[in-house]
C-alpha cells in the first residue's frame, strides 16, 4: 500500500500528451534494479494522476520506458484505494464486451465509447516482488485494460474507427496549438 502522506508531499511528474513518441513505444519488463526508480517515481506518478484528476497512470505517459501503471477508480469521496502493477499481463477475458466512455491524461479533454472485455484475470507483481492476480470487472477492469495498453504503446484512440481517432487527434492537436 502507498502511503497518502508520501503522495500528499511528491512533486507531481508531468504528464506528456500525445504524439509524443514513447506513447507509441513498448515498454520493457521491470527488473529488480529498477526498484529504487519506482520507488521514486511512484509517489509522483499518484501525485500528477490525482491532481490531472484521472483514475490511472502508464509509466510511459510520464516519459518512463518500464512496464508499470498506476490505478486507483475509488470516487472522490471514497477511501482512495492506490494500486501498483508491476510486470501486468491479462491471462484471461470474458467474450462479452462493456463499453464506456474513455479519457485519457494524455489526450486531454477527449472521450469515446470504446469496447473492452466485461472482466479479466490479470497477474502482476507489487513493489515487493511478489505476485499477485486478480479477477476484476466494471470500471476497474476497463482501467487497467487501458493501462495495460499503454504499456504496449497502444493509446485509447487505437480501438476507433480510422475516422473518429483522426478527428479525436486533430481535435487534440488544435486545442494543443491555442494552449501554447
Amino acid at each position: 500500500m502507498i502511503d497518502q502522506d508520501v503522495i500528499a508531499a511528491a512533486t507531481p511528474m508531468p504528464i506528456l500528451v500525445a504524439p509524443q513518441a514513447i506513447l507509441r513505444q513498448k515498454t520493457r519488463l521491470v527488473r529488480p534494479e529498477d526498484t529504487a526508480q519506482l520507488r521514486e517515481a511512484i509517489p509522483r506518478m499518484f501525485a500528477a494522476m490525482y491532481k490531472a484528476p484521472g483514475i490511472g497512470l502508464a509509466a510511459p505517459q510520464v516519459g518512463l520506458g518500464l512496464r508499470f501503471a498506476l490505478v486507483d477508480v475509488a470516487d472522490k469521496d471514497e477511501a482512495r484505494n492506490p494500486m501498483v502493477l508491476i510486470n501486468p499481463d491479462i491471462i484471461a477475458e470474458t467474450e462479452t464486451m462493456s463499453v464506456r466512455e474513455e479519457g485519457c491524461l494524455s489526450l486531454p479533454n477527449q472521450y469515446a465509447e470504446v469496447a473492452r472485455p466485461e472482466s479479466v484475470r490479470v497477474r502482476y507483481q507489487d513493489l515487493e516482488g511478489k505476485r499477485h492476480e486478480i479477477e476484476v470487472d466494471g470500471l476497474l477492469a476497463t482501467c487497467i485494460q487501458h493501462e495495460i495498453d499503454h504499456l504496449e504503446g497502444i493509446l485509447f484512440v487505437d480501438h476507433l474507427s480510422a475516422l473518429k481517432r483522426n478527428m479525436i487527434m486533430r481535435r487534440l492537436a488544435k486545442e494543443q496549438r491555442l494552449r501554447h
